[in-house]
C-alpha cells in the first residue's frame, strides 16, 4: 500500500518503520508525517506514544480521537514548511460530505531520546 503521508512511497518503506519503532524517527518532519499516517490508519497507540507526556491526551480523549479519526476520510497531507523543531502543514479530510483542513504549526522535541509532538502554535 502507498504511504498516507506521501503517495510516492510505499508504507513499508516510509511510516511503517516509525510505527514499529519510534526510535527510528530522525526528524520532526518525519515524526509529523508518521503521526499523520497514524491518524489515517487510526493507530491511536502510536499517536499516544509519539505525544509528549506533558501534553498527551487522556484515556477519554484518546477514545474520542480514535472515534473521530475513524469517522473521517483522510485525503492528503501538504508539508508547507519544516525546521529542526517545527512543521507547518495542512491535512485535508472529508467529514459529513465536506472537505475540511487542519492547518497547523506543530512543535516537536526529544523526550526519552526520541522525537515527540509537543503542541501547536
Amino acid at each position: 500500500m502507498q504511504c498516507p503521508c506521501n503517495p510516492n512511497k510505499k508504507y513499508v518503506d516510509c511510516c511503517q518503520k516509525a510505527h514499529q519503532n519510534i526510535q527510528a524517527v530522525t526528524s520532526a518532519e518525519q515524526l509529523m508525517r508518521s503521526r499523520y499516517s497514524a491518524f489515517v490508519l487510526a493507530n491511536i497507540n502510536y499517536l499516544q506514544k509519539s505525544h509528549h507526556t506533558s501534553t498527551r491526551p487522556s484515556k477519554q480523549e484518546k477514545r474520542e480521537i480514535e472515534k473521530w479519526t475513524k469517522s473521517v476520510k483522510w485525503i492528503r497531507l501538504e508539508v508547507l514548511n519544516s525546521t529542526e523543531n517545527t512543521v507547518e502543514f495542512k491535512a485535508f479530510f472529508m467529514e459529513n460530505k465536506n472537505i475540511e483542513v487542519i492547518h497547523e504549526n506543530s512543535k516537536f522535541c526529544k523526550e526519552n531520546e526520541h522525537w515527540v509532538y509537543l503542541d501547536a502554535f
